[in-house]
């Protein structure tokens, strides 16, 4: 079975990874923003949308394959790699084991380092997943994902979210959600081997991908810029499309100003990135490194 894959848009390579329980549509919103300037690929994660199925646990390593694999596919040597939520954790994997081939990384709306107390919801939310009512679970989660003004504002674009959900195959979705349920690990064993400029965003009303995930994430990685969007959730790819494509153009584009700066807060005079927080590592992550 081939992976279902959409590309638009000229300019520079740019991959959009979209997070567990969705699937390539995520980015509808927000990708008409960015054809002008970016040569934009999203395709369906393994276990999601109409892609291959999930054999066994999840393993990061597919992935890994699999966007080695769609990078060969578009002709890519190299691209611009965005990963939102468990997308974070598969682009942040992809940067540490295949440095040669991104050349800048977004991790958005990506988990890392959850307190005890953050281990604890996300463990209750995948037994919630294994045993709730499959419609039940889905409103649960996009309560969480979306602000009420959006949900009163564009309901039709909230119910098509939740139609994904419903529909996803639910082996497949709990392999899947098992991997991002304990994968905070993962980008905290990747971080010091991503050597790409890197911009780390979130919403400031996350729950799920906090702010303070995200400016320690920013701490962590060796050239990392950090930017909190106030008065979002987890849904900025559908709502708050401008804002991320604003930052999109800002970070990824030559000569771009990009408005955040290490510590989360607003920074229009382009100061240097965070310092490298590097020591001696072995990745963890397969595949060669160049």
């Amino acid at each position: 079975m081939s992976t279902p894959r959409r590309r638009s848009g000229r300019g520079a390579p740019l991959v959009l990874l979209h997070g567990v329980g969705l699937d390539h549509t995520l980015w509808d919103d927000l990708a008409p923003l960015l054809e002008p300037r970016f040569d934009v690929l999203r395709y369906d994660l393994l276990g999601h949308g109409a892609a291959p199925g999930i054999q066994g646990a999840a393993n990061i390593g597919k992935f890994i394959e699999q966007l080695d694999a769609e990078l060969d596919a578009a002709g890519w040597g190299e691209a611009n790699v965005l990963g939102y939520s468990m997308g974070g954790l598969i682009a942040g994997a992809y940067a540490a084991a295949r440095p040669h081939r991104v050349t800048r990384l977004v991790l958005l709306s990506t988990v890392f380092q959850r307190t005890p107390d953050e281990v604890q919801a996300v463990k209750a939310r995948l037994v919630a997943a294994a045993t709730q009512d499959v419609a039940t679970s889905a409103a649960v989660s996009l309560q969480r994902w979306f602000t009420p003004a959006f949900e009163a504002a564009r309901p039709e674009r909230v119910a098509a979210i939740g139609h994904r959900l419903i529909k996803n195959n639910r082996a497949n979705f709990l392999a899947a959600y098992r991997l991002f349920a304990h994968g905070d690990a993962l980008l905290a064993q990747a971080a010091p081997d991503i050597a790409c400029p890197t911009l780390v965003m979130t919403g400031g009303d996350d729950v799920g991908s906090t702010p303070r995930m995200t400016r320690a994430l920013g701490r962590a990685l060796p050239d990392a810029r950090v930017r909190v969007l106030d008065g979002q959730r987890h849904m900025l790819p559908v709502e708050a499309p401008e804002a991320l494509a604003s930052a999109l153009h800002g970070f990824l584009l030559p000569g771009g100003q990009s408005d955040a700066r290490p510590d989360g807060m607003p920074d229009r005079t382009n100061d240097p990135a965070a310092q490298p927080l590097r020591g001696p590592s072995s990745s963890p992550f397969p595949g060669p490194r160049m």
